[in-house]
């Protein structure tokens, strides 16, 4: 698989990685022996980006990253996060904590869980209001004298706190959603870690799921699914949204590719530096995405695309609560 690099620090990885969170939290149940084949199957297709963090689950998703690795550790580039106490979106009660000592603790906490001695690609989940962003990035630039990381990320931090943790230590990456119905890095932060030589990572490059056209009725979704609770999936959202969908869904017809390909292309497409982790827990919608690395979109295609998912198209906020993102 095509390689891409990540930021000006050397970090490379493939040019499609896999996000882990759905095989251990959020949409549903999960198979825990179809999750790691899934593990296994993108190695062997040549994926070594796997993206999690010790809120999936919470803790449950690290180890069972930790042991579909096993005696393949030079194969990957683990990335993992910390910063929400009690699960995913603070949801346990913690919300969100930047100290240094929690910084310290959970790096330590999560080499345990994988099983490694070293992270590729350290993220801090979301920013913690509540303390420097310098400080925070200090105590992370120390794990990396230790070895213990490598490079160094953020999640859906603002532009003006990218360039303050840009000056106390290199970032490489910077995550945060990003795909036909989430444009807006394009304003600002896609450009800002571009001019300061930041990877991007596109998290939910299929909208939650939402892109692939196979979810049409809110009822469709598990009773214990997360995406219950997200605006977008609700209401007049939920059937405006489905527009989009299917305008997305009518091109990719006439490409002969499924929807989700055809939004992965897309953004496959915008650019270097930009690496998209479709999350899931088949092997078969996981080869299905891997396909997505050959398709060619004409500028025709990119036209009729923008066209059909303009910026601002979604409709609804991406979370409930807009104050897990940074501003």
């Amino acid at each position: 698989m095509e390689p891409r690099r990540l930021g000006k620090q050397g970090l490379t990885v493939s040019a499609m990685g896999l996000g882990c969170m759905g095989m251990s939290d959020a949409y549903g149940p999960a198979d825990e022996a179809e999750s790691v084949a899934t593990i296994h199957r993108a190695l062997e297709l040549g994926i070594n980006l796997l993206d999690t963090s010790d809120a999936y689950g919470p803790f449950t998703n690290e180890e069972l990253v930790g042991k579909a690795i096993r005696g393949r550790r030079d194969e990957v580039r683990v990335a993992t996060k910390f910063g929400f106490v009690g699960g995913t979106d603070g949801k346990g009660g913690g919300g969100i904590d930047g100290r240094p000592e929690h910084v310290r603790k959970a790096c330590d906490g999560s080499l345990r869980r994988l099983g490694v001695d070293h992270i590729d690609l350290y993220y801090q989940h979301r920013v913690d209001p509540a303390v420097p962003i310098e400080e925070t990035v200090g105590a992370m630039a120390e794990l990396v004298r230790q070895g213990k990381v490598r490079y160094l990320g953020l999640c859906e931090a603002a532009p003006a706190t990218i360039r303050r943790a840009h000056a106390v230590h290199p970032i490489s990456v910077l995550q945060t959603e990003y795909s036909l119905w989430s444009r807006d890095p394009e304003d600002e932060l896609i450009p800002t870690v571009r001019e300061l030589g930041i990877g991007f990572v596109a998290y939910s490059p299929l909208g939650r799921g939402f892109l692939t056209g196979q979810l049409r009725r809110f009822e469709d979704l598990p009773q214990d699914d997360w995406r219950r609770h997200r605006p977008r999936f609700q209401g007049e959202n939920f059937q405006k949204n489905l527009e989009l969908v299917d305008r997305v869904k009518e091109i990719a017809t006439t490409k002969q590719v499924t929807p989700a390909q055809l939004a992965l292309a897309w953004l496959l497409a915008q650019g270097e530096g930009l690496v998209p982790i479709p999350g899931t827990k088949r092997r078969k919608n996981l080869e299905e995405n891997v396909a997505a690395l050959g398709i060619t979109l004409t500028r025709e295609d990119l036209e009729r695309i923008n066209e059909a998912a303009p910026k601002g198209a979604a409709s609804g906020e991406r979370y409930e609560d807009m104050s897990v993102v940074d501003r």
